[in-house]
Formats: structure tokens, C-alpha cells, sequence
């Protein structure tokens, strides 16, 4: 139905721009500010991009599936606090800690791919069980834990 070369394509940009956007976002939480468009963009993208994953060919649940289907359910809380509750009461954090938490996920799986895809990182851990992946990956999640505690006490302006 699709040439892969294509779906990758887009897929990727899709991610790049999701990741892009979610900093923005991330950012504008740690200070307090609310970026409605900035939000939006970022939400659709996060979507899109773990929706697009589910595109690809493959036999049997791979980890990616996984990842995508829990970065979704991650996706659906934020977008519920900002749109449905309005971001009121603890909904504003509840809508930080997702956001965060979703950048996250994009970040994780953008952490893998360039293990997978660039020979010094693949060098360095040619497994997703080797220690130096590990490494990396225990690093990005402790950043983002840290970030998602800050953006959470954070209070709009």
C-alpha cells in the first residue's frame, strides 16, 4: 500500500517535528507559560508519529508496538486536561506530567534508532541490551523524570 521508503520518510519527519514542537512545549511549562498552538501541534504530531509506527510490516507485537501503543494511551490523558478539563485544577498537572511524558517516549525511541542507525552509537551498543544503551536510555529518563517533576509544580503565569 505504501512504499517504505516513503512511510519512513514521513514518519521520521513527523517524529523530528513532534520532538521540536514537544521542547517548546516542555519549556513553555517550565516557566510557567501556555503555548495553545505549540500544544496542539506537538499533540497531533505525538499521535501521528506513534500512529504511523503501527503502518509499517511486521509479523507478531514487536517492542515498537509496545512503545507506541502505551506512548498513545500516555497522549490521551494530555489531550483530555487541555481540551476537555480545560487544564483546571490538577488538570494542569496532569497535562504537565503527559506531556512530558510523551516528549519522552519520542525521545526514547529517537535515542534507540540512532543506536540502530549511526555506526559509532552502534559500535558502542550493538544490542539494545548492551550497557552502553543502557546507559544512555537510564540518562534520557532520569533528564525527563526531573523535567516532569518541574513542569508538573510549575504554575501557569
Amino acid at each position: 500500500m505504501f512504499d517504505p521508503t516513503t512511510l519512513t520518510g514521513i514518519h521520521t519527519y513527523i517524529s523530528l517535528f513532534a520532538i521540536a514542537a514537544g521542547i517548546a512545549v516542555v519549556a513553555g511549562l517550565l516557566r510557567g507559560l501556555d503555548r495553545p498552538t505549540t500544544a496542539a501541534t506537538f499533540l497531533a504530531l505525538a499521535f501521528l508519529t506513534s500512529a504511523t509506527g503501527f503502518l509499517f510490516p511486521f509479523n507478531g507485537v514487536l517492542p515498537s508496538h509496545v512503545v507506541g501503543a502505551v506512548a498513545i494511551l500516555v497522549l490521551l490523558p494530555a489531550i483530555f486536561a487541555r481540551y476537555g478539563a480545560g487544564l483546571r485544577g490538577r488538570w494542569h498537572g496532569i497535562y504537565a506530567g503527559t506531556a512530558v511524558a510523551s516528549l519522552y517516549f519520542l525521545v526514547f525511541v529517537a535515542v534507540a534508532q540512532a543506536f540502530a542507525k549511526v555506526p559509532a552509537l552502534h559500535a558502542l551498543a550493538p544490542t539494545p541490551g548492551a550497557p552502553a544503551f543502557a546507559v544512555a536510555q537510564g540518562l534520557v529518563l532520569l533528564v525527563f523524570i526531573g523535567l516532569g517533576i518541574a513542569a508538573v509544580r510549575a504554575r501557569p503565569a
